[in-house]
């Protein structure tokens, strides 16, 4: 008898240290399959573009594919809801945006809580935003711009994409320390509101440096000053709004990669690993650098910090000026 629960004992001993290693094991030889990318928005955007730059390259140094999958709608939360679903083996991302920011104080019933539901692994980039004017607009400073609203308060329309979006925020932030009233004009896109400025449909715009390039191109738009903390390299001579008197002002659009709570941290940091050096790739670099884009890849610590301060900020911004998705 006492031979038999020895052998049992042995025997639940063996099993439980195997069922122990086995993570480790896994972890170790990941990943053994393709990846699966959800990405929140709609293919051929900026944030999509800049998605797939990344994952192309770091497919060479994970050693498989890294698949692509869109699925816009809901704010994005289809698009996170997909990925929760998604068994947490490290072999299902999400890359998603300033939702992950706006969502809790924009949005009731969210089947999940932002805050604890994802692990932000890096941030992939950062699109820096520009106030833009059309061509004939009488202004050609920002404090022209700011004096001549003051002047005529509630008259000039200022295009952002889309209602509660990271450039609505902006508009919203600048108009408050400006003490300045605009007609806020949503789009569902940022090409949508160049198309309307490049028309003289509209006064303004406030969207990405990508975004506004057509205009400026074509000699239809002029860009007065870049929501970015620092200059952008692609417009070296706009000023940033910190430094026309709004110090500390900092809101770019964005998007970074997620995964589930509960996908073990070597994946990550090994996934975190492959980013940082695939977001300073000369292929990657000069595929995004003529969009104005500004590739990141940070660590995942870096991330968490940036996104927790960036969330303040934006719920801040969010009850001070009523914004809403409607």
């Amino acid at each position: 008898m006492t031979h038999d629960i020895s052998r049992r004992r042995l025997l639940a001993a063996s099993l439980a240290a195997t069922a122990l290693a086995r993570p480790a094991l896994a972890q170790a030889e990941w990943p053994t399959r393709p990846m699966r990318w959800i990405v929140a928005f709609a293919a051929g955007g900026a944030a999509d573009t800049a998605a797939r730059a990344l994952a192309a390259d770091m497919q060479e140094a994970l050693g498989q594919n890294i698949v692509i999958e869109n699925r816009t709608g809901g704010n994005a939360v289809v698009a996170a809801s997909a990925l929760l679903q998604a068994p947490r083996d490290g072999y299902t991302f999400l890359v998603d945006a300033a939702n992950q920011l706006t969502n809790p104080a924009l949005m009731r019933d969210l089947p999940f809580d932002y805050a604890t539901a994802f692990q932000p692994i890096t941030q992939i980039s950062a699109f820096p935003q520009v106030i833009a004017v059309k061509q004939d607009f009488p202004a050609r400073t920002i404090a022209e711009f700011i004096a001549l609203a003051k002047a005529r308060p509630g008259t000039i329309s200022v295009g952002t994409p889309p209602a509660a979006g990271m450039a609505h925020l902006a508009l919203a932030a600048f108009q408050r320390r400006a003490s300045i009233r605009l007609v806020h004009a949503p789009y569902r896109g940022g090409a949508d509101a160049a198309r309307d400025i490049l028309a003289g449909n509209i006064d303004a715009v406030l969207i990405t440096t990508s975004s506004i390039r057509p205009p400026v191109q074509a000699g239809r738009a002029r860009v007065l000053a870049v929501t970015s903390l620092e200059r952008v390299p692609s417009l070296p001579d706009v000023p940033t709004l910190a430094e026309s008197g709004f110090p500390g002002f900092d809101l770019n659009d964005w998007n970074g990669l997620f995964a589930g709570a509960g996908v073990p941290r070597p994946i990550i940091d090994r996934v975190a690993a492959a980013a940082a050096v695939s977001a300073r790739s000369p292929a990657v670099r000069a595929r995004m650098d003529p969009a104005g884009a500004i590739m990141i890849g940070n660590s995942p610590e870096a991330f968490a910090t940036w996104l927790a301060e960036q969330r303040r900020s934006a719920l801040e911004v969010i009850r001070e000026a009523n914004i809403t998705l409607g």
